[in-house]
């Protein structure tokens, strides 16, 4: 899977429908801080200091595919309370059609909340019974499945063992996704795998992988026994066994393949199982092969693990992580448009964006040092090249010596530049507009009031940093230098 394989499947991504099918949770969350011990008892003390509530369980898959502009249908059955009408609300919200929910009064919902001082969970609170939902229940849910069916793309099933999903109600889930030719993806729960034989994909974390076998992977050797066994035993399309800060292997018909991990740094793994799931769905549906969807859910994984709570990733993010997993000096230059996408995942992580701009016609020791400086004011710097014409008009018909195209490629090779865009205008204003960045970088030779840019950055909250270039250097001179000698 490559970076235009990405750019591919995103722009596909608003006509994917998929039907979720599974047990639906609220998720509870309380923010606080914990300064002191309870006279009480030798517990902490949370001071509250905010409160949220989010989808959890199947609704975390859906979340994950709304935050990509995916249409998307839930079938599930929730209790008549509350928490069951929160449920509903919270997904309306999001825009999601809840004809496929049926309350029953007999039900609890489940309601995990969780307490939480500073980055660290104290404790976690459920509410639930996890009966099975009556024969009644059961047919209303797969009448609405075989009614949606035929409009959807791929079936997401989300089995967190709460009583909606019965050994009927998977088995008639997988014939009637096979009478309509649907790929059906699992997220599995418990030990009895068998639930689960036949369909397209299965995604366990290694931990499931072991229960459900009775085995334990301490090697590659036993990694392979086990998948082996899970894959053909059930004739199962594929096999996905996460294995956290391992990454991930797939078992087909062909080799396993196994996938390092992309995580940078782990905060939370909750929720993580629900976005493999929903990014194997939409690399099946945006017609990604197996291996390929595997390899976007690897990289989508790595970024929510580094939130916190049951995060989602944005399609900004996945190219961003795309781009920077990417090694060819190429992935650095960008049109406009691109680029804007890409900087919003960064917007959205709260990084500092650096925007610098120029000719950089004959690349020399003062822009390399000045460029290192700019680096240094944010967590990336973007460079905004002016266009051969734009350099004519500037500088006459007589620059620049070297090609735009040119030009992007020596100046990516440098580690301090993260992004490169050519522009066209006389001025970055437009460019800078698009961009929003957080330090907008200027060579010392220019007065403050003057730099293009400096009103919008500094409207917002953003700042100017004059930088001085070396004493000396300047493409200008190199040129007359040259001239000179080789005049002699």
């Amino acid at each position: 899977m490559n970076v235009a394989d990405i750019e591919h499947l995103l722009c596909v991504l608003p006509k994917l429908k998929f039907l979720v099918i599974g047990d639906l949770i609220l998720d509870k969350y309380i923010w606080g801080a914990a300064e002191r011990i309870s006279p009480e008892a030798p517990i902490p003390i949370v001071k509250v200091d905010r409160e949220e509530t989010r989808l959890g369980g199947a609704g975390n898959v859906v979340n994950n595919l709304i935050s990509l502009g995916c249409h998307v249908q839930i079938a599930s059955v929730v209790g008549s309370d509350e928490a069951g009408t929160e449920l509903k609300q919270l997904l309306q919200r999001q825009g999601v059609a809840t004809a496929g929910i049926q309350r029953d009064s007999k039900r609890t919902t489940t309601c995990k909340t969780r307490i939480i001082a500073g980055h660290q969970q104290l404790v976690r609170l459920d509410h639930e019974d996890c009966i099975l939902v009556d024969s009644f229940q059961e047919d209303q849910l797969l009448e609405f499945v075989d009614k949606v069916l035929g409009d959807v793309d791929v079936v997401l099933v989300s089995d967190y063992l709460k009583g909606v999903l019965s050994d009927r109600t998977l088995g008639e889930i997988i014939r009637i996704s096979k009478k309509h030719s649907r790929p059906v993806v699992v997220d599995p729960k418990g030990k009895d795998f068998s639930r689960y034989k036949g369909v397209t994909l299965l995604t366990p974390n290694q931990r499931e992988a072991e229960w459900a076998t009775g085995g334990e992977i301490l090697n590659h050797d036993s990694l392979l026994v086990i998948g082996e066994s899970l894959y053909h035993d059930l004739e199962l399309g594929a096999l996905l066994i996460t294995r956290g800060s391992r990454g991930m292997s797939l078992f087909t018909e062909d080799q396993p393949t196994h996938l390092a991990t992309e995580a940078r740094e782990v905060y939370d793994v909750s929720g993580a199982g629900d976005t493999v799931l929903s990014l194997c769905a939409v690399g099946l549906a945006g017609g990604l092969p197996l291996t390929d969807s595997a390899e976007l859910a690897n990289l989508a994984a790595g970024i929510v693990v580094g939130k916190v709570g049951t995060a989602t990733v944005s399609p900004a993010e996945l190219l961003t992580a795309a781009l920077a997993k990417d090694q060819d000096l190429g992935r650095k230059i960008l049109s406009k448009d691109r680029l804007a996408m890409v900087l919003e995942g960064y917007h959205q992580a709260g990084k500092e964006i650096i925007f610098t701009n120029g000719c950089f016609d004959l690349l020399h020791a003062g822009h390399v040092q000045y460029l290192q400086k700019a680096r240094k004011l944010g967590d990336l710097l973007v460079l905004g090249l002016n266009s051969d014409e734009s350099i004519r008009r500037l500088k006459g018909e007589k620059r620049p010596l070297l090609h735009q195209t040119e030009r992007a490629q020596i100046l990516a090779a440098l580690d301090c530049v993260d992004y490169i865009t050519i522009f066209e205008e006389d001025t970055p204003l437009e460019l800078i507009r698009l961009i929003k960045p957080a330090v907008l970088a200027k060579g010392g030779d220019y007065v403050a009031d003057e730099v293009v840019g400096r009103e919008f950055v500094t409207s917002y909250g953003g700042r100017l940093v004059l930088l001085q270039f070396e004493d000396g250097k300047s493409t200008t001179n190199i040129i007359d230098e040259v001239l000179t000698r080789y005049r002699e």
